[in-house]
């Protein structure tokens, strides 16, 4: 007896079962190219987001914890923010005091390593500490390479002069004159409002920014131009000095705290440690120690 089979009930069905595959492989070909463009599409959402908000591996807040101890950048020369007391051999000042309360707030000890405002930028980026303290005015030039806190303290830039020239200079347009002369230490704010509105004044670059003040009051310079608070401080120092337009500075900024970018763990604790030095009055404590009296 032969088996066999009909032809023609036969074709067709092999027809439709090569169909059905042909099917299957287009919507398994289809799932396949779905798939690699979602994953493609996270690739680059990861990678955007990491140039953005890239964290490091281990956060500098776990580092400074690990190793019980935060370093301080800070200049030193301005004061009543920071200070180096040649006497003491100790840092002083509204920013050292606040310093000391982080590390305490921490639960570690604080080492103040000494910058200059040339080299701050610089010494960030050489990781030769892990924030900076003293004065330093949010900018956004800053802002590129670094990362700054909220402001904690609103200022601006006015004239320190001597008291007897009180009537001479009474604008940036009296100050701005050839026999001028007008002390700048080098690197920070101060040299950058003095190179880009002193135009006709003598501009002398003093590299120590302790000494300004000084030489105003011995009339090896006329005027030092720098921020509301110093120029006060200076004047109840001195009773030569004089700061003028105090309440209607040439401009405002604020001050702040700079870190380095891209670490958003370390960044976030630091705001929220202002915000509670805020909420609980604290600044305003070092603000009428160190500033206000």
């Amino acid at each position: 007896m032969y088996n066999y089979c009909d032809l023609s009930t036969a074709i067709p069905i092999k027809r439709e079962r090569n169909n059905l595959q042909k099917r299957l492989l287009i919507i398994l070909t289809s799932f396949v190219l779905l798939l690699s463009g979602v994953l493609l599409g996270i690739s680059f959402v990861q990678e955007g987001d990491a140039g953005s908000y890239k964290n490091p591996d281990k956060s500098r807040l776990e580092n400074i914890i690990a190793k019980g101890k935060i370093r301080v950048g800070t200049t030193g020369d301005y004061k009543p923010f920071t200070y180096w007391n040649p006497t003491t051999k100790q840092y002083e000042g509204y920013d050292i005091d606040a310093a000391k309360q982080l590390a305490k707030d921490l639960g570690v000890k604080v080492e103040f390593v000494k910058t200059t405002w040339p080299t701050l930028m610089q010494d960030l980026q050489n990781n030769k500490f892990d924030i900076s303290m003293g004065g330093i005015t949010r900018t956004l030039v800053r802002e590129k390479t670094a990362h700054l806190s909220q402001a904690y303290i609103q200022d601006g830039k006015s004239p320190l002069i001597r008291k007897e020239d009180k009537e001479k200079f009474k604008s940036l347009a009296d100050i701005d004159k050839p026999n001028v002369k007008i002390g700048v230490n080098p690197g920070g704010t101060n040299e950058k409002f003095v190179r880009e509105n002193i135009k006709n004044a003598q501009v002398i670059l003093v590299q120590n920014n302790l000494e300004i003040p000084k030489m105003v009051a011995e009339g090896k310079v006329d005027v030092m131009i720098t921020d509301s608070t110093e120029a006060r401080y200076y004047a109840t120092q001195d009773e030569r000095l004089s700061a003028i337009l105090t309440e209607n500075p040439f401009d405002l900024h604020e001050k702040g705290y700079l870190m380095p970018q891209g670490d958003l763990d370390f960044q976030n604790w630091i705001d929220l440690w202002m915000d509670e030095m805020k909420l609980q009055g604290k600044f305003k404590e070092l603000e009428k120690k160190w500033i206000s009296g």
